[in-house]
């Protein structure tokens, strides 16, 4: 566990869990206790284990792939709260949300705000959740690129997503992503704009760096 976040009213910790070392947050309003799950990829104890002295309130899902879901089942079982995540991932997920997220809807546990913004082209549903300052982010941005896309179309809507919902946020806004370390979001609207500003193939999906393609 690393806490990634702290100031004066939000502590957001980062776990890597499960046999891809997904990460896992925890975003904890430091006034009240209360507290929100985001993404459950394995080793549920151990974010039960965190969570024990601190007030649950809900489990939102980044998005629905295996390795962000893999003890989503035994954390739900085990909290008992409301899983939130986007209707076009929910089919696909080992379990039923609770609660349909939607674009530009706000989650509130304590003193914070989260706003749910939709940002489909990882996966159709994919979610990233914001709050002042901060952006987790899912595999929707990574340092250096954009998530995974299956096909050209896909890959044009994940770009469509960051203009449109994610570069127009703040560019101090610190994100942290579904894998790895996190990064500034100006860095990464930078490293973007010189990525547009060159041609490209097509077909181009995949794995895409910024700075490489």
């Amino acid at each position: 566990m690393a806490t990634v976040a702290k100031n004066g009213r939000i502590q957001i910790d980062r776990y890597e869990l499960g046999p891809f070392g997904t990460n896992s947050y925890i975003l904890t309003c430091l006034k009240t206790d209360d507290c929100v799950v985001i993404d459950a990829p394995g080793d549920a104890p151990k974010i039960m284990a965190q969570l024990k002295h601190m007030n649950p309130k809900y489990i939102l899902m980044t998005h629905n792939h295996m390795d962000h879901t893999g003890a989503l089942a035994e954390l739900k079982s085990a909290l008992n709260v409301p899983l939130a995540a986007h209707a076009a991932d929910a089919d696909r997920m080992p379990i039923a949300p609770d609660i349909l997220l939607v674009d530009g809807q706000t989650i509130s546990f304590g003193n914070i705000r989260l706003t749910v913004m939709h940002t489909p082209g990882h996966t159709a549903g994919s979610l990233c959740f914001y709050t002042e300052d901060y952006l987790i982010s899912g595999d929707t941005l990574f340092p250096e690129g954009p998530g995974k896309t299956g096909s050209a179309a896909d890959f044009k809507q994940i770009v469509e997503s960051l203009k449109n919902k994610v570069f127009v946020l703040p560019e101090d806004t610190q994100v942290f992503p579904g894998h790895g370390n996190g990064t500034v979001l100006g860095k990464e609207k930078q490293a973007f704009e010189a990525f547009a500003a060159r041609p490209h193939d097509a077909s181009l999906c995949g794995d895409v760096l910024w700075s490489k393609s």
